[in-house]
């Protein structure tokens, strides 16, 4: 989805958080008021996990279903009146083929009426931080008054993550048998997006198609949400984008200084040193990884489009065996050479590329800073165009070789991700 086409629908939000750090990678309408649809299940099935883990149901328990519940439209199992589904049943249910007669049936085994399970729902809401939800059904049926915003959908789907791991696989099904029949689901990142592992979709007129997705590549995991899509495929493509530009911003930003930056709880600190522990034993090896893929292997990282990718013939390893051959200090070289006339260096060191002009060159910038190097070091930002949108990348340019793989080299030992090119 183009920038245009963005602001040009009102339903439109989107995030992308480093699950680790709860830090935002990306934000868009994040805290604008927009209706969950069937990412409401989400938190019916949070309060049905934690009923299990406390022993007030069990896997095997019927629940019965009601007048109430078996009269909830399609999507649903079409469950008889007095019928019963038991507690392990239900959960694909919900989570595949988000049942809406299900749902019901979950609420008013856990609250005695669906009414007072949304209440529930609501307070376990607002201990999490979302302020801005407000439910109404179990479901996420059309309801003026339920509300979200893209963070706190992020928030509950962190929360599932952590609180209730041994869970967390049952949103990687693609499909269950129930009652003899198999029944798929409508999730197709889980298979067009290499990483995805979970989470769920939904989809009402008044809120367009919803996604939220959770995915693993190199150690590193990120969750996004996108709101407001105007059809599965077209939302699909997009959260594939801000997956990909989210991974890239990860592995890039690794050695950022999160100061002052507002993560997914409202919180402004720095990168927690868990986060810096998991990522960093990922990096060394993240430059030789993009250097060394072909067009055609990077295109198999997003299945969903394989002819955007692309890769860059001038990018090298920074960790080439020709590195550091030449002077024995190339940044003090630099700051010599830069004192007397001659051309620049044809190489430079890429830091990062951004959607956000202002991002690029605060990264570049404080690379510089890392360096110690700041008048030596010339900071650029270039605009180029990727599929229909525009990225900036940023970096530090007019480097001789032998100098632009020392910075490179100096960075990564700081935990700065980075590219010699040419």
């Amino acid at each position: 989805m183009s920038g245009a086409a963005q602001a040009a629908n009102p339903r439109y939000a989107s995030i992308v958080v480093d699950a680790t750090s709860g830090n935002i990678l990306h934000a868009a309408n994040a805290e604008e008021s927009r209706y969950p649809a069937s990412l409401t299940k989400m938190m019916t099935l949070y309060l049905l996990f934690e009923a299990i883990e406390e022993g007030r149901v069990a896997l095997d328990q019927p629940l019965y279903v009601s007048s109430h519940a078996a009269s909830m439209p399609a999507s649903k199992l079409w469950l008889n009146v007095g019928s019963t589904i038991s507690v392990e049943e239900a959960i694909p249910a919900l989570v595949v083929t988000s049942a809406n007669d299900v749902a019901v049936v979950v609420a008013e085994a856990l609250g005695g009426t669906e009414t007072n399970f949304t209440r529930l729902m609501t307070q376990k809401a607002q201990a999490f931080g979302m302020q801005d939800t407000q439910f109404r059904n179990a479901s996420g049926l059309p309801d003026a008054a339920q509300v979200t915003t893209a963070r706190d959908m992020a928030v509950l789907s962190v929360h599932l993550m952590r609180d209730f791991p041994q869970y967390y696989q049952e949103f990687s099904r693609k499909s269950y048998v129930y009652q003899g029949k198999s029944r798929r689901g409508h999730n197709r990142l889980l298979s067009n997006y290499e990483g995805a592992d979970g989470l769920k979709t939904g989809f009402i007129r008044a809120s367009g198609f919803n996604v939220a997705t959770s995915a693993m590549r190199d150690n590193r995991r990120v969750i996004a949400v996108v709101m407001g899509g105007y059809s599965a495929s077209s939302r699909d493509e997009h959260m594939a984008e801000l997956m990909d530009d989210g991974f890239t911003r990860l592995a890039m930003l690794s050695g950022r200084d999160w100061s002052g930056q507002t993560d997914i709880y409202g919180n402004a600190t720095p990168l927690p040193a868990l986060a810096s522990a998991i990522i960093a034993p990922t990096m060394a090896n993240a430059s030789r990884q993009i250097a060394s893929a072909s067009p055609a292997s990077t295109a198999r990282r997003r299945v969903t489009n394989p002819d955007a990718a692309t890769t860059t013939a001038s990018y090298v390893s920074s960790s080439s065996p020709s590195q550091a051959q030449g002077s024995a200090d190339p940044i003090a070289e630099l700051v010599e050479r830069r004192s007397r006339p001659g051309p620049a260096g044809e190489w430079a060191v890429q830091v990062g590329a951004f959607k956000d002009a202002g991002q690029a060159r605060h990264l570049a910038s404080r690379a510089a800073d890392y360096l110690g190097a700041q008048q030596a070091l010339r900071v650029d930002v270039m605009e180029v165009a990727v599929s229909d949108s525009r990225m900036f990348r940023a970096r530090l340019v007019d480097l001789q070789e032998d100098q632009a793989r020392s910075v490179c080299s100096r960075l990564s030992a700081r935990g700065m991700d980075c590219l010699v090119v040419r």
